[in-house]
């Protein structure tokens, strides 16, 4: 597997937001958003095999591990075994994905994130794998401009899923403008900051 960089914090955003989580940042990304915050994910990273890998998060003391890039389903044999270890050893596993790699073949103890590409990203998602979430996945929208709440608005009411929504505002945009817009049009979402910014966290 090509790792970024391993280490633990405070999950900033999702499900499991406040938790104290292991990141697995895999390296590679078949994307380029405008707004990538995660250079490093996309550069080409240290080889490590499933078990070396497993050993360092293990070796690590929170409960949840988060995998995550660059995009990690470009590395999804190895995501599958990595998943499959740390869940027998009792960990609470969940992947970060920028949705264009179909998941369906993860374990289904996996959550998955699936991080829906805005407009301003510059980038798309494959919007037909909303669809395959489950109950226990989450969807997110980063948003940052009127255009892509208005896409937000749109993809959430023609691609019923059964995740749970979030509305993410990007990083130093206006948080009110985003709360005003969901709560005008009563979008069935939660509108999340990303907590690990506003605390210093990485």
């Amino acid at each position: 597997m090509k790792i970024a960089e391993i280490f633990s914090s405070l999950q900033g955003e999702g499900l499991a937001s406040g938790y104290p989580t292991t990141f697995v940042r895999l390296a590679g990304c078949n994307l380029s958003c405008s707004y990538c915050d995660t250079p490093a994910g996309r550069q080409g990273g240290d080889v490590m095999d499933v078990e070396e890998v497993a050993g360092r998060v293990l070796a690590e003391k929170p409960l949840r591990v988060c995998i995550t890039g660059g995009e990690p389903l470009l590395q999804k044999d190895g995501v599958i075994e990595l998943s499959r270890q740390l869940i027998r050893a009792g960990k609470r596993v969940s992947i970060e994905t920028n949705g264009t790699i179909p998941f369906h073949d993860i374990p289904g103890d996996v959550q998955i994130c699936m991080d829906v590409k805005c407009p301003s990203s510059g980038e798309s998602s494959d919007i037909t794998l909303l669809s395959t979430l489950k109950p226990t996945d989450s969807v997110k929208f980063v948003v940052s401009t009127d255009e892509d709440l208005r896409f937000t608005e749109k993809i959430i009411q023609a691609n019923p899923t059964k995740a749970e929504i979030f509305i993410s505002p990007m990083y130093g945009t206006s948080y009110r403008h985003v709360a005003d817009y969901i709560l005008s049009r009563n979008l069935p979402a939660r509108m999340q900051l990303q907590l690990h910014k506003f605390i210093g966290l990485p």
